[in-house]
């Protein structure tokens, strides 16, 4: 039986980024995308082991440089902009079991895209994973609006469903509104038997909890401008940079 303690982390990164090409090798302060993810990984006191997916030798080459091993590549079915993160994990674990007969208690999924997570956050969520015997534990942020003022509109401009909203509230106020949250991307810590019954990372709601991350350390990088902000922030000292500093694997 896997030990519930016995964590595999996984950088995935694929090589063919559309939206920001070339982005997991993107740099913030002469640090690539990969690096962050690597170096807070390494720093974690429940990181059994660092691996990567995917499908580019520069990705591999740079996440190995930064102490991560590079078991397999990536199949190109794998690496297309329809390819769920769920199929790229139970592939890691697929091969894992397959080749190494050997299974962990959970996968910690790392995409370079969120790059700021601190090794204490992936310790705060393997420790809430343990004590609440959890499926999954995610990165949360607060939202910056609250979802009374979110909504569609039509095709004709109407946003009727918006204002219905709006309307059975007796503040209108957004700082009267209670706070909310959504994924950051920053951590995906999943059960590996879990992941092995549903096949998929949401499927338990009973079973899947969050640890809340500020603003910061929950940057996303998709665009340019997400990358000049997060650079913006290092640059000016808005973030610790100890963690992403340079450690012997």
């Amino acid at each position: 039986m896997p030990d519930s303690a016995d964590i595999l982390f996984l950088i995935v990164g694929r090589g063919g980024s559309k939206g920001l090409p070339g982005k997991n090798l993107k740099q913030i302060g002469n640090l690539s995308l990969v690096g962050y993810r690597a170096r807070s990984a390494l720093k974690s006191r429940y990181c059994s082991r660092l691996i990567v997916s995917s499908d580019s030798p520069d990705i591999q080459a740079e996440a190995k440089r930064h102490g991560a091993e590079v078991l397999f590549s990536r199949p190109a079915e794998l690496a297309s902009d329809t390819a769920s993160s769920a199929d790229v994990v139970l592939h890691a674990m697929d091969w894992i079991e397959k080749h190494e007969g050997r299974r962990y208690g959970a996968v910690m999924l790392l995409e370079p895209s969120s790059p700021f997570a601190r090794p204490e956050h992936y310790d705060q969520a393997v420790e809430l994973y343990r004590a609440r015997q959890a499926e999954l534990v995610v990165g949360m942020r607060e939202t910056e609006v609250s979802s009374v003022f979110v909504g569609q509109i039509g095709s004709d401009g109407s946003i009727a469903p918006i204002v219905d909203k709006m309307l059975s509230l007796s503040h209108l106020r957004r700082q009267d509104q209670p706070p909310e949250v959504t994924m950051n991307g920053a951590l995906y810590l999943i059960d590996w038997n879990a992941m092995r019954k549903h096949r998929k990372i949401y499927a338990n709601p009973s079973s899947s909890y969050g640890i809340l991350m500020d603003r910061f350390h929950s940057i996303e990088i998709e665009t340019m401008a997400d990358l000049a902000y997060a650079s913006y922030v290092i640059d000016h000292g808005m973030l610790d940079a100890s963690p992403w500093q340079s450690t012997s694997p």
